[in-house]
């Protein structure tokens, strides 16, 4: 399996979120730049985030996308399946008539396993945990200071 790039883009967006103070709204091109993805791609994105409840849409002058507190915790599962539906490794494991040798296969308990497997490290992996790791990656802005203007 794997991901779509409107899946690693929800991803991206929900961390950079994240990585903010509580309440601050992002625009849909900070978004964007943040993501390193095209703007109008991404608001297919940003609207299935926001139906699927992960994060709020605010319209007019003081509008963008917001994180509630609630959210941030919200697991790496829950935005892949947000924008890309339920995770499913193999057409066995979709519906139990999705395929007629699954009684007998001696693969499907296989397929089974490692969804599980895949679910469960997704659902672990939580927004806020990675906003912190990436804050901790980017490390301590520097700034320089110009000593002519301190003499």
């Amino acid at each position: 399996m794997q991901l779509t790039r409107a899946a690693d883009y929800a991803i991206r967006v929900m961390i950079h979120l994240a990585g903010l103070p509580p309440g601050t709204r992002v625009s849909r091109s900070e978004l964007s730049a943040a993501a390193e993805c095209p703007e109008q791609f991404l608001c297919k994105v940003l609207q299935n985030l926001t139906r699927a409840g992960l994060m709020n849409s605010h319209r007019g002058n003081t509008g963008g996308f917001e994180l509630e507190e609630l959210h941030r915790t919200a697991s790496i599962l829950e935005v892949v399946e947000a924008v890309e539906g339920p995770i499913r490794l193999n057409l066995c494991l979709t519906s139990d008539h999705a395929c007629n040798r699954r009684a007998w296969c001696p693969a499907h308990d296989v397929w089974a396993d490692a969804q599980a497997a895949l679910r469960q490290v997704l659902k672990d992996a939580n927004i806020a945990d990675l906003a912190t790791r990436a804050a901790a990656a980017q490390g301590p802005a520097i700034i320089g200071i110009d000593e002519a203007t301190w003499n």
